[in-house]
């Protein structure tokens, strides 16, 4: 039998309703709650190792699909840093790239899903990555994002001001001239120390409230403020191996970073995988993840 579209308006209702259905899933786990409990783990520096190793076996084994997938993020990258080296926005070149660690965990969403099935089956591709958009975790995941975006719009406005206040307002007349400002004069130190310690302060609060909150939404029906506060649990009884975490995301981020952005390329999937293979360490699995 021949399939036919039949009456437009009954079609149109159908897709509706089968959205309505979704969104109605996706809005129900912003708040739901898992009736396991959560167990959290303690993490140690051969945990956070291990995780980076496992990691970069991932990559190595879907390494063709994942760089399909993260592709984008270099050229994002490097477009970003363009648009800013003109003169009037010459100061926010640093901030926006400093600032490629605050919104990493989000940017890193389908690598988690790859990781996950991984776990499960042989045959995973980049097109997997994208069940995460057609599945109940997508709104409080969406969300989450949102808010580390806004973090990533707060840190820029944060870095202006510190920057009017020590050497601005006037803008450089080149970079070279902003480098040597920074370098070699009290301004210049004054607006470094400030500047980092203002962006440590986001770095940490950003990696308290992510380092496990997007993989156990893809793994289990918590809800958003469940997640968030998991997270930080994780980050408040494991303080030193979340800062050694910490320390390998910034320092894999800047190699990344240094090589003109195509390290990238490489060192954010190791960084995507590695970090669902933390979230298993530091989170006890259950008999209910989701398959």
């Amino acid at each position: 039998m021949s399939k036919t579209i039949g009456n437009p308006l009954t079609w149109v209702t159908q897709r509706l309703g089968d959205s309505s259905q979704f969104m109605g899933e996706s809005g129900r786990a912003l708040g739901s709650v898992d009736r396991d409990p959560i167990v959290i783990r303690q993490l140690v520096g051969s945990d956070v190792t291990d995780a980076l190793r496992k990691g970069a076996q991932d990559f190595m084994s879907l390494r063709t699909d994942v760089i399909a997938l993260v592709l984008m993020y270099p050229i994002i990258g490097i477009m970003l840093v363009w648009f800013a080296l003109d003169r009037t926005l010459l100061p926010l070149v640093f901030p926006i790239v400093a600032g490629f660690a605050l919104i990493g965990p989000v940017a890193a969403i389908g690598l988690y899903e790859m990781s996950r099935l991984l776990e499960r089956r042989e045959n995973v591709s980049w097109a997997d990555a994208l069940r995460v958009i057609g599945s109940p975790s997508f709104a409080p995941i969406a969300t989450l994002g949102a808010y580390l975006a806004a973090v990533y719009i707060v840190w820029l406005i944060v870095a202006v001001t510190i920057y009017n206040v020590t050497i601005g307002p006037e803008a450089p007349s080149s970079i070279g001239a902003l480098l040597q400002t920074v370098l070699t004069t009290s301004a210049g130190w004054a607006l470094l120390v400030v500047g980092v310690g203002a962006g440590l302060i986001f770095a940490v609060l950003v990696l308290a409230i992510s380092v496990v909150s997007f993989p156990l939404l893809l793994d289990r029906p918590v809800g958003l403020s469940v997640a968030v506060v998991t997270s930080v649990k994780v980050a408040r009884q494991n303080p030193g191996g979340v800062a050694l975490w910490g320390i390998a995301v910034v320092a894999l981020l800047g190699i990344g970073i240094l090589t003109f952005f195509i390290g990238l390329i490489v060192t954010l999937p190791i960084l995507g995988h590695a970090t669902w293979h933390l979230y298993r360490k530091a989170i006890a699995e259950h008999s209910s993840s989701l398959a």
